[in-house]
């Protein structure tokens, strides 16, 4: 298996794992703290597993450490954003947004790892970037086409964040294995999810979620399927050039749409509902294209 195709396979993972995260916080959660603090146990308990398994090269350095901690931290903000936003807006407009971050990734690489594009590759960054937008667009009650609203901002934020972790990532796979940055960064999710929903009410609350067993599947498939997403994230990470890989695997709006379609016509009330259509569905279907022709260019190049 090459890069690309590592890459491919993780934007396919974890688009399926946005859907789940938007199925379980608007649907089966009694509160985000509540999800937060079931997903942190699940992800402990895999990086627990995983640290053992695959203990740290012997004599790394302790810089290449704290740049993979400060990556794990800063990713876990930008997913915290990402589940926060998704309490109230469609998975299939939330994840554009957040997911322009290869630009911007692009942008870093040069000066801070050296990394050097050309004109082609640039192309196919800006076209799977543009289409992954475009999938964004929706219409209101009056027809007009537009954006997210108030929720802009933030998911921007959460794009920068995941662009300064992916570089830092990068820098850290040069020292350690992608099995050991999974699990230091799982390590810092787990952290930060559970500081923020340690509370005696929210063990109160997931106490009852327990015993629904549908909802404790659904929860194991998505964290196994972030573990899978997210290993070959960073073992593509390691053998990839940073700005492209990040392209790659930033196509997973398209995922999301094509998962989220499917799903709300086979199970209904499976998400929030999305009445995109006309014009929006025209400009979706364009978009997914473009996001298709970005990723052949830089298998051809």
């Amino acid at each position: 298996m090459d890069w690309i195709t590592a890459a491919l396979l993780s934007a396919v993972s974890i688009g399926m794992v946005n859907i789940l995260d938007s199925h379980l916080i608007t649907k089966r959660m009694p509160s985000l703290r509540a999800y937060l603090m079931m997903a942190s146990i699940f992800i402990l308990g895999y990086a627990i597993v995983i640290s053992i398994l695959t203990p740290l090269p012997e004599g790394v350095a302790a810089w290449p450490l704290v740049v993979a901690i400060i990556s794990g931290l800063i990713r876990s903000a930008g997913l915290g954003i990402l589940l926060y936003t998704l309490k109230t807006e469609e998975v299939s407009r939330v994840v554009p947004v957040v997911y322009t971050y290869p630009v911007l990734v692009a942008i870093l690489a040069g000066p801070i790892l050296g990394e050097s594009l050309g004109m082609l590759q640039w192309i196919a960054i800006f076209i799977v970037v543009t289409g992954a937008v475009m999938v964004a667009v929706k219409r209101n009650h009056k027809g007009i086409t537009g954006w997210l609203g108030r929720s802009f901002l933030l998911l921007l934020l959460a794009s920068l964040s995941l662009a300064v972790a992916e570089v830092a990532s990068k820098y850290a796979l040069g020292y350690i294995t992608s099995w050991n940055l999974y699990w230091i960064t799982a390590f810092c999710v787990a952290g930060i999810f559970l500081t923020i929903s340690l509370r005696r009410s929210v063990i109160k609350q997931i106490s009852s979620v327990v015993k629904q067993t549908k909802t404790m599947l659904i929860v194991f498939t998505k964290e196994t399927l972030a573990v899978v997403g997210m290993v070959l994230l960073f073992w593509a990470l390691e053998r990839g050039p940073v700005s492209l890989v990040s392209t790659i695997s930033g196509s997973r709006p398209l995922f999301v749409f094509i998962f989220a379609w499917l799903l709300s016509r086979l199970w209904k009330g499976f998400l929030l509902e999305d009445k995109t259509v006309g014009t929006a569905l025209a400009i979706r279907l364009l978009a997914t294209a473009m996001i298709v022709a970005g990723i052949a260019i830089i298998y051809l190049a």
